[in-house]
């Protein structure tokens, strides 16, 4: 089970650094769908993520004074090169690391997912990602606590249905939210917007704890 989630975190990292070959520097610059980051914040998280462990996880988030947004936010000003090519080669370096904090092993399946959507819905860049890893990030995020960075208390009393996998959760007589998996998972991760790819009776509660 784990080889499988690392075969495909790899998958997506080793796709995301192909089309970052692509950018310019203007288009690095740009803003993402991650509020306050720029497309070379998200790329530098991503390098920070790939590097974390368990302990070092742990040492930050002391050193941070347990501020989630305050860690994060220094691992990017120490991951984000210089110019962007440099933070594209740091990526490439961690591609294929298996590290991740003390965090269940799908963390780092949201992690390529919903960041890497971050990057390429503002640069216009269509991707396909692997129907499962989309599949088990959605389910890992609604029943992770908003504390812990999850969509648990945002989809409480909602039922969601993917149109285009076999997902069905949430509760079973709640109102019903319908879209694609990826456009569920964007919106129950906080990115506004993806709410306009969904439908359904569910969908002006679900706008309401955005």
């Amino acid at each position: 089970m784990n080889e499988d989630v690392w075969s495909l975190v790899h998958v997506e990292r080793a796709a995301l650094i192909e089309d970052l070959t692509r950018l310019d520097d203007e288009q690095w610059e740009l803003p993402s769908l991650c509020a306050g980051w720029t497309v070379h914040d998200v790329v530098a998280h991503l390098v920070d993520t790939a590097r974390t462990t368990r302990l070092r996880f742990m040492g930050g988030l002391v050193r941070a004074r347990f501020d989630f947004h305050r860690q994060n936010a220094r691992g990017v000003e120490r991951e984000r090169g210089a110019f962007p090519q440099e933070t594209l080669e740091r990526l490439r370096q961690v591609a294929s690391r298996r590290t991740g904090p003390p965090a269940p092993l799908d963390t780092r399946l949201v992690e390529e997912v919903v960041h890497g959507e971050d990057i390429r819905r503002p640069l216009g860049i269509a991707h396909a990602y692997p129907p499962e890893a989309v599949a088990r990030s959605l389910r890992l995020q609604v029943r992770t606590s908003a504390s812990f960075g999850g969509a648990k208390e945002r989809v409480a009393g909602l039922q969601l249905a993917s149109t285009d996998t076999d997902v069905l959760i949430g509760e079973p007589d709640g109102p019903q939210v319908r879209g694609t998996a990826l456009s569920l998972l964007l919106a129950v991760s906080g990115r506004d917007e993806a709410l306009d790819e969904l439908d359904g009776p569910g969908l002006a509660a679900l706008r309401a704890a955005a």
